[in-house]
């Protein structure tokens, strides 16, 4: 069903890079998810009213913030497709992330609505009227949602969307409160026992759950996150694959919404190859990504020694110093200027974002006597930067 919808409705379907076909992703997931929400919340409304159940009214306008969720997603992708102007040169495509923040508001308000009526049935029970029907109505609707889950999931994926595998996230979520409800039914038909209220009550709080996490996955985006490991190795490798290119360093990615990202980074070039070959190099590589990866590249060269046996000697201690000091760190840019007393290594030590001041000074005060033992005439001068990439141990932990 979910190819049908794809070949029939998003021309192109699989040049995923344009943004006109994202777009067309986008409005496809809006408009089902529109329909079915819409389907479920009239459902489910009449179904709470006949048995007069909170669990099962919650669950129905909980689909209704859901198709209204749709409806503004559909407006977010549309308005995200607009090109670039004199005032937005970067186009407009975190519109879709301010459109999936609006969304999380929406689904928090709806959750913290029920779960206040659910408290409020905790402490004055009403009678529940079971019917056959109504459990029946339920278990389409988890059918329908799960359906609806992995159908945002697949067309996520596709597009490497967080918005719509923010919307799958929240439909599994629906797969779960539902389910409970049915149970809450089935419990009352066969004990007696009333436990609408709380069941209710859980519900209301998984929804809020949901928009918290839907409002998470699209703050990362607009305040800044770091690189992901898998972009990083991505471009690292596009830029290194070209000869003429000895290494990279430095690379920032801004994110300008879905598909839409600039990146900048430094590409070391050998110091005795001519400036204009090593320029020519670079453009051809700026340009290649544009095509290749549909990313708006920005390569700062750095020329560095590639022959001289000593300098190259010099910098392998330092790497090898660093390495026993702290693996997490790197470094580069480096360079050896000899003096009349003395011989200066100039270069920059990468270390992990979250090393304090502190920290980092005495990383820079064992690495530079280490290398000063190897010889009493060196002396350092080293630039700390920090690590743009996400580390695996954060990731871990968010998860």
């Amino acid at each position: 069903m979910t190819e049908f919808l794809i070949r029939y409705f998003v021309k192109d379907y699989k040049e995923t890079e344009k943004i006109s076909v994202r777009t067309a992703y986008g409005v496809l997931a809006s408009i089902v998810g529109i329909l079915c929400n819409v389907f479920l919340f009239a459902a489910k409304f009449v179904i709470g009213l006949v048995v007069h159940s909170v669990s099962v009214t919650a669950d129905a306008f909980n689909n209704l913030s859901d198709a209204g969720s749709s409806i503004i997603s559909f407006v977010g992708v549309k308005m995200a497709e607009k090109p670039a102007d004199k005032d937005h040169p970067f186009g407009h495509g975190r519109i879709e992330y301010i459109a999936a923040l609006v969304v999380s508001f929406l689904v928090l308000e709806v959750g913290f609505t029920f779960l206040k009526d659910s408290i409020g049935r905790i402490r004055t029970p009403e009678s529940l009227n079971f019917q056959a029907v109504s459990v029946a109505v339920l278990i389409l609707s988890v059918a329908v949602k799960l359906w609806l889950g992995l159908f945002n999931r697949k067309l996520g994926e596709k597009i490497d969307s967080k918005v719509m595998m923010a919307v799958f996230t929240d439909s599994m979520g629906d797969v779960i409160t539902t389910s409970a409800t049915i149970l809450s039914l089935i419990f009352f038909a066969a004990t007696g026992i009333n436990i609408d209220g709380f069941v209710g009550a859980g519900v209301a709080l998984v929804v809020m759950w949901a928009g918290v996490g839907i409002a998470r996955d699209t703050l990362e985006p607009l305040i800044g996150q770091a690189i992901d490991p898998e972009v990083y190795e991505q471009i690292k490798h596009f830029v290194e694959r070209y000869d003429g290119i000895e290494g990279t360093h430095d690379l920032i990615v801004h994110n300008y919404g879905p598909g839409r990202s600039m990146a900048s980074i430094h590409a070391e070039v050998p110091n005795d190859v001519d400036i204009e070959q090593s320029h020519e190099i670079i453009d051809r590589i700026e340009r290649e990504a544009a095509k290749e990866l549909g990313l708006f590249l920005v390569i700062h060269m750095d020329p560095v020694e590639t022959k001289d046996e000593n300098v190259l000697a010099v910098r392998e201690d330092a790497v090898e110093f660093l390495k026993e000091l702290d693996p997490a760190c790197t470094l580069h840019d480096f360079r050896v200027v000899h003096g009349e007393k003395q011989i200066n290594l100039i270069f920059d030590m990468v270390v992990p974002i979250d090393y304090n001041d502190e920290k980092k000074e005495e990383l820079k005060k064992q690495l530079a006597e280490r290398l000063k033992k190897k010889d009493a005439r060196y002396e350092c001068v080293i630039t700390v930067e920090s690590d743009f990439v996400a580390r695996a141990d954060e990731e871990t932990k968010q998860e």
